[in-house]
């Protein structure tokens, strides 16, 4: 696992500094020391890899997600996404159904998400780090206070953005967004899970959300492709 804080956007570089300065940040980096020294296998390889592919200044869409997938070879650092060539995980299936349901968009779709983190679709986890086999076992000890400065610097930066809410975790992340005026559209749903994507209040499946976004960007004078390609 290699933190490379420096391959950060500049743009993140404030909200960085200050988390790492922090006793939040202290303790987590500590934590990771400790399990690394105790032999723990601790994915992604590159946690901060959202941040390096998406610039600050660049961001449209945000989409959260909650903590990286716990088996080897899947997490990358970017929310849902994998990379090409592994299975694709039950929720980015759904996502993927959606996608063709919404936009006709047609397989394959690589289940490697870099092509939207490129055309700033920030996709972030609110846990950054994980091991192996044990899901959330790095939840609440300190990433959480990184990632939600990194969502209220989203928030607090000029450009107009949409934020995709998937399921109750991100969405308590809305007053973070809030907090900033208004001036961004918040898309909310259940998460795309299979024990969640149907069910209500909103189920993920028929949401629309990717249609949403590229109408109400475009509304804003930006432009988004959420093609993908096999």
């Amino acid at each position: 696992m290699k933190l490379d804080w420096d391959d950060a956007d500049a743009g993140w570089q404030p909200a960085l500094q200050a988390w790492r300065n922090s006793a939040a940040g202290q303790s987590l980096l500590a934590f990771l020391a400790q399990r690394e020294a105790a032999g723990a296998t601790i994915y992604p390889p590159e946690p901060l890899r959202a941040l390096q592919l998406t610039p600050l200044n660049q961001i449209q869409v945000v989409i959260l997600g909650q903590d990286p997938y716990h088996g080897p070879g899947q997490a990358e650092g970017l929310s849902f996404s994998v990379p090409a060539g592994q299975k694709v995980p039950p929720s980015l299936r759904n996502i993927f159904k959606e996608l063709q349901r919404d936009l006709g968009q047609q397989p394959p779709m690589s289940p490697h998400l870099g092509d939207w983190a490129r055309r700033g679709v920030l996709l972030l986890n609110t846990c950054l780090t994980v091991e192996d086999g044990q899901p959330a076992s790095h939840a609440k000890k300190g990433w959480e206070a990184l990632t939600d400065a990194l969502i209220a610097a989203a928030a607090r930066d000029a450009g107009p953005k949409v934020f995709m809410l998937w399921g109750a975790h991100a969405q308590a992340k809305a007053a973070l967004i809030e907090a900033a005026g208004g001036r961004h559209l918040l898309l909310q749903a259940n998460h795309p899970s299979p024990l969640s994507a149907m069910r209500p209040p909103v189920p993920f499946l028929g949401c629309g959300h990717f249609s949403q976004a590229r109408a109400w960007l475009a509304a804003q004078g930006r432009t988004l492709d959420w093609t993908l390609h096999g």
